[in-house]
């Protein structure tokens, strides 16, 4: 089953503002395009940046407008557990993009021996090399494989997990489940820091927001200690970016969990980041006061 994330918004949006939305067009030149065993998959560059298409969404890519250049900024926060343990070695990533955070943890992180990546798009490494300026190294891995199976079978312990699966279609409710954590938990080491994006309307506190409710508490079951990121930083550069808007118009928003069975203290020193171009402070205060 998948998770559709525009069936999770409680509010309306502002009609006007959404009539802007669905009336923009975007001039894609497609610099790619291939049909795999599990996606329809094209890389195509706009008056906005260049930016990896499934079916019809963008799944990742770059921003280039003078409001914002980078990373599709909801990638930014996967960045934070740098500053909870800096001494990271051993990293894993399931879903890969366009590969830009594997990079930016290179940069980050100088301890790192591994990073494992997986993925079940074959094309995605070369595509990512290709157009966006991917670089390889020794110490990333990359295993074809659905993630599930990979965690099922996986004998290695991570200081570091970051999942981010949401495909075309939504979350596929795997990654909800009891054995999905278990098997999360299973390869982290003992003080391991697990990073997953998930979505939700952006009324947290709505007594409808049944989803975001129920998320916590099965995280909460499983990990000590939680730290709850809600997208308004990402949410502001994207509406801004695209659209020109300067408010949230959609009822979704991207909610980042960081979870470990330590305790998670965020540094203050954000000099790491000046090499990454990234406003971590912009992306720190999203942190959100929930039990």
């Amino acid at each position: 089953m998948i998770i559709i994330p525009e069936y999770l918004a409680i509010h309306e949006p502002d009609e006007k503002l959404l009539d802007i939305i669905n009336n923009k067009v975007f001039h894609d030149t497609v610099l790619y395009e291939k049909q795999s065993d599990f996606h329809n998959i094209s890389v195509v560059q706009n008056e906005i940046g260049r930016f990896l298409h499934y079916k019809d969404t963008y799944q990742a890519g770059f921003i280039d407008t003078p409001v914002y250049k980078g990373n599709l900024p909801y990638i930014n926060y996967f960045t934070i557990p740098y500053l909870i343990n800096p001494d990271v070695k051993n990293i894993l990533l399931i879903g890969f993009g366009t590969g830009k955070i594997v990079n930016d943890w290179e940069k980050l992180f100088e301890n790192i021996a591994s990073i494992d990546v997986v993925d079940i798009e074959e094309n995605i490494f070369d595509i990512a090399e290709k157009y966006f300026n991917f670089k390889k190294s020794d110490k990333i891995n990359y295993i074809l494989q659905d993630g599930i199976v990979y965690l099922r079978e996986n004998k290695k312990k991570y200081d570091l997990i970051v999942v981010d699966t949401a495909t075309d279609d939504g979350i596929d409710e795997r990654f909800l489940s009891n054995e999905y954590l278990k098997l999360i938990n299973k390869s982290l080491t003992p003080e391991g820091i697990f990073v997953s994006n998930m979505c939700s309307s952006a009324d947290f506190t709505h007594k409808d927001n049944t989803f975001l409710r129920s998320i916590l508490e099965l995280y909460h079951s499983f990990f000590k200690n939680t730290l709850i990121f809600k997208g308004n930083e990402s949410d502001r550069i994207y509406y801004k970016a695209f659209f020109d808007i300067d408010v949230r118009v959609i009822d979704i928003t991207n909610v980042i969990l960081i979870s470990s069975n330590k305790k998670m203290t965020l540094s203050n020193d954000y000099s790491g980041y000046e090499t990454l171009k990234i406003n971590i402070e912009a992306y720190i205060k999203d942190l959100q006061n929930l039990i």
